[in-house]
Parts: C-alpha cells; structure tokens; sequence
C-alpha cells in the first residue's frame, strides 16, 4: 500500500528519502544526468527544513520511500496571492504508472488550498513527454496572459 506524507525532515529516515530520491531523480537525464554535489546531499535536508514556505512530501510503499515532490511557496502579484511552485517531482522508475505521481500532485493541491493559494505552478523538459502527459492530465497547461503573445518561458541566468 502507498502512504502520502508530509515529511518531517528532522526524521532522519525523510531526510535519508529526501536525499536518495532526490539523487535518483539527478542521476535520470531528465534531471541532467549527474549526481547530487557532496554539499548537496549533506546539507539539503537541513537547508530545506529551514524554510518555512517549503514543503516535501513523500510517498511509501511498504517502508520504501518511492516517490517525493518539493514544493515551495511563491506569491502572484496579479491575484495578490501566494501560490505553491512544485520544484521537485520524482517517482523511483519501478513505480511509475501506479498513480503515485497524481497522489503526489493531490497532496501538493491540498497543502495549496489550506495555505489560500491561488494557483500551482511547475516547470518540465520539453522533452520530458511522459511527464508532460501526466501533468496535463492533472490539469496543467502552458501560462499565458493572452494568446496572442504566446506562452510564457522559463528562463535561468546562473550564478
């Protein structure tokens, strides 16, 4: 059976789930193919649990952390409201097409509506199809103001 949670990641078994999830899904190519830094995987649980507008939620099955999604809040100018970005998704490859993924995604609506948000919001590869499909499936769709002016894009400038 698959058990939703809010981690606590003073636990130290969700911070272990957070990290080696989390190593799994940078491992893939579609999270760039390359491990988590050492700094990384020693201080994200801890630098996490610091933040009050984040959230982690993982998923179990029998014990085994399967699936984690990081959520952190934002804030929509246009509706003068927050809003939760879902930064990290991952379901261990095992277990995907088992509806974890559309669990993980309810928790992250849920924790949203008790927190007034006015939308969620996510970032995916163009590439990343099956995630793409699932996300629209969930209700998800390109941002945009008016058509016309096209949809809009996510940018980075690294520093």
């Amino acid at each position: 059976m698959i058990h939703i949670i809010r981690a606590n990641l003073e636990n130290p078994d969700h911070a272990q789930a957070l990290v080696d999830l989390m190593r799994i899904y940078a491992l893939d190519p579609m999270g760039g193919g390359k491990d988590l830094s050492d700094y990384a995987k020693a201080n994200l649980a801890s630098a996490l649990s610091k933040r009050d507008d984040t959230c982690v939620v993982l998923a179990f099955f029998n014990g085994e952390a399967v699936g984690l999604l990081t959520c952190m809040e934002g804030f929509s100018s246009f509706n003068c409201k927050p809003l939760i970005n879902i930064h990290d998704v991952i379901v261990k490859p095992e277990f995907r097409e088992q509806g974890i993924l559309k669990r993980l995604l309810k928790e992250a609506e849920k924790i949203a509506v008790e927190k007034g948000c006015c939308k969620l919001t996510l970032e995916v590869l163009e590439g990343n199809g099956p995630a793409r499909t699932a996300y629209g499936k969930f209700g998800f769709k390109g941002y945009e103001l008016d058509p016309k002016m096209g949809k809009a894009l996510f940018l980075e400038k690294l520093l």
